[in-house]
């Protein structure tokens, strides 16, 4: 069943178009061809993209090392050795997406792979070398062949980001926009793109754009316990459900098998890279046993819904919390040059990965859905565009393979950036703030209404699902919904948790809509 749709709170009170409300006054004007909200990999890469005749705007809502991209352990997919090929990328590519994948969207995928690379290293991204100075190639789960370029050993999305955004930083076309909340998407009387309202330093400013990138990265802070930082509350994909865009395959949660166990709740849960298990990592459980053993041929490297599955079974059979991931077979001298960062964090937890074994258990991870693009990063909106996490390019289906996801950012944002490119610059002015409504001064806890909602995602739609489950969390985020629509505040944690609830609402719609288990969408009787 397609679980393409349009946002559910639109569908039950036309009214809430906007998160703002009629109260808000724009203090400032300004203009800029393109606009791109998110500053990872996906917002870095297409604004290289965009011609430099054109004027850029990046938003960031915080520092750009506050990203998805920024934390990324694993690497680039890419059929670049002698004896690989993009046709056996796409298969493995088809085989961990359950059969959901658009072929057309991965074949442009696996084909324009080796390209970006070339790229990459002409810019200067430092990926690790092996003794012959030639590219290291490791091997991750669910690829048949060796295709991951790391740099930096495991900080492959620090180490691009930062040669991307220096680069950047050099373009007089583009401007950086810390600090800034993105509200809404304005729309003209044909329905496309006119600007964008945003605040920064406590004033709503409108933006005057014709063409706005949505590449603002994951949903994660729509779990209690996530790999994503404190800013992936979904706000692109929320925004974009407001102005009527289509979404797609939401239901599609990656719970990372590996994250790091500690007895603590964390607001963001270190991971412990696949990459561990790609370089010889065993899963075992407190007995020593290795249970992944006969689940899948690929034992622990199996598609990532498998393994967080196995983990979830075995912690259910032993009722234990955590199980381990033991790399103390391989040379230490390797692990702390190949795992820098990982043994770096584990050691400041008094977990030495040389001897010692790591605890891990799933974990909130990825997003499969997002916002539907064509193979240009295009919506059903004019001017409006996607890319990277945020976007449903297709190309993962039911289940990301391992590193494709920067991979992602980079094909589809260059092709995003080419698209706005052979447009005709757009002319200013036109653009008007809507009058609505002003809603009642914000009453309710929104702390505890973001609690309630991360409360019921855990418990009900992680990484095995009831239906029963699912109906009762969504009748309680619809709740939490309710709460919020009659209100407003200016304050971030008001539009955080309203894109939050909207997510999640989305989510167990999708989730419900889908009755079959596939890929991460797991579903038992309940």
């Amino acid at each position: 069943m397609d679980a393409e749709s349009t946002s559910a709170i639109e569908r039950d009170a036309p009214g809430l178009r906007y998160a703002f409300d009629g109260s808000v006054e724009i203090e400032t004007t300004v203009r800029y061809d393109t606009v791109i909200v998110g500053a990872g990999l996906a917002g870095l890469y297409t604004a290289l993209g965009i011609d430099e005749n054109r004027s850029c705007c990046i938003i960031a809502k915080e520092e750009i090392d506050i990203s998805n991209s920024w934390l990324a352990q694993g690497g680039i997919a890419a059929a670049v050795s002698s004896d690989d090929d993009p046709a056996l990328h796409f298969d493995d590519t088809l085989i961990a997406g359950a059969g959901l994948c658009d072929r057309e969207a991965v074949r442009v995928l696996v084909d324009e792979a080796p390209g970006e690379i070339r790229r990459l290293v002409s810019q200067g991204v430092p990926f690790d070398l092996d003794e012959a100075g030639e590219l290291s190639i490791t091997r991750e789960g669910g690829h048949r062949k060796n295709r991951i370029l790391h740099a930096g050993g495991d900080a492959t999305g620090r180490e691009t980001v930062k040669a991307l955004s220096h680069i950047a930083a050099k373009r007089p076309n583009i401007t950086f926009c810390a600090h800034t909340c993105f509200y809404d998407i304005l729309l003209d009387g044909s329905g496309a793109v006119s600007g964008a309202v945003v605040t920064r330093d406590g004033s709503f400013v409108l933006i005057e754009t014709r063409s706005i990138v949505i590449a603002t990265g994951g949903v994660g802070q729509v779990y209690k316990n996530s790999t994503n930082p404190s800013v992936a509350t979904g706000d692109g994909i929320a925004a974009a459900m407001r102005a009527g865009a289509k979404v797609k395959n939401l239901e599609f949660i990656q719970f990372h098998p590996t994250g790091l166990w500690t007895p603590e709740n964390e607001s963001r849960t270190f991971l412990i890279s696949e990459a561990v298990r790609g370089d010889g990592g065993l899963l075992k459980n407190s007995r020593g046993e290795r249970f992944m053993t006969g689940q899948h041929e690929l034992g622990e490297l199996a598609p990532r819904d498998i393994v967080a599955r196995g983990i979830v079974r075995e912690l259910e059979k032993s009722s234990e919390d955590h199980v381990f991931v033991d790399i103390t077979a391989q040379d230490p001298e390797f692990i702390k040059r190949r795992f820098p960062t990982i043994y770096g964090e584990c050691l400041s937890r008094g977990i030495d990965i040389t001897k010692d074994w790591i605890p891990v258990r799933p974990v909130q991870h990825y997003l499969m859905g997002g916002v539907r693009t064509d193979l240009w990063g295009r919506t059903n909106i004019p001017g409006l565009y996607a890319c990277g996490e945020a976007a449903y390019t297709g190309v993962h289906g039911a289940n990301r393979l391992a590193s494709n996801s920067m991979l992602e950012c980079l094909v589809f944002g260059r092709r995003a950036a080419e698209d706005i490119n052979r447009a005709a610059p757009s002319t200013s002015g036109g653009t008007t703030v809507p009058e609505i409504p002003v809603r009642r001064a914000v009453a309710p806890d929104i702390a505890a209404l973001r609690r309630r909602v991360q409360e019921l995602m855990s418990e009900h739609g992680h990484v095995i699902r009831e239906r029963g489950g699912l109906t009762l969390a969504l009748d309680g985020v619809r709740n939490v919904l309710g709460e919020l629509r009659g209100v407003f505040s200016p304050e971030a944690q008001y539009l955080e948790t309203l894109n939050v609830a909207m997510v999640a609402e989305a989510i167990l719609t999708a989730a419900l809509a889908r009755p079959e288990s596939v890929g991460s969408h797991y579903v038992v009787l309940g």
